[in-house]
């Protein structure tokens, strides 16, 4: 399944939302090399260099998952992979949720949970998405319907907390 939208030459940009970014949808059986080279890399570059947390990446879940891509001039500036449901959790989740640091305070980030959610929906139908979010992006998660759901946790010593979105 790919969902691909451009930005058209008179479209407006709400606030807080970056437009021009083309859309991708994948199976991780559909994406090409070079894809996953950049969606690897990307989350590489964040979660392992940036974040200097040194962890696993590749724990057997992408497989099984959709993977989101947001393309700004052929750059992947955003990416997330969805995960079906019992996978993570009962419920259908969101993770993997990363923007190259060259793009941030553009509204990428907002734009590609928009999407994300939308693709979830449209993958699993109306119905509960949860997440494990870090706990400095409370506020973001909360702005897009997010509720937390748990106490604090430790995952990869960065404090975590789950998150709930009804339908």
């Amino acid at each position: 399944m790919e969902i691909k939208r451009c930005k058209f030459a008179n479209q407006k940009a709400k606030p807080g939302i970056m437009t021009g970014i083309t859309w991708t949808l994948n199976t991780f059986a559909s994406l090409t090399p070079f894809e996953l080279y950049d969606i690897l890399r990307l989350r590489s570059e964040v979660f392992v260099v940036e974040q200097q947390c040194i962890f696993l990446d590749m724990d057997d879940r992408d497989q099984q998952s959709h993977h989101l891509q947001g393309r700004l001039d052929g750059e992947l500036i955003v990416s997330v992979r969805i995960l079906p449901p019992g996978l993570a959790y009962a419920e259908p989740s969101i993770g993997r949720v990363v923007g190259s640091p060259r793009h941030r305070g553009m509204g990428a980030g907002k734009s590609l949970m928009q999407e994300a959610i939308a693709a979830t929906i449209s993958l699993y139908g109306p119905q509960p998405i949860k997440i494990g979010a870090q706990q400095y992006l409370k506020k973001f998660y909360e702005d897009l319907g997010f509720e937390q759901c748990s106490d604090t946790y430790l995952e990869d010593d960065i404090p975590h907390i789950k998150m709930i979105r009804h339908a």
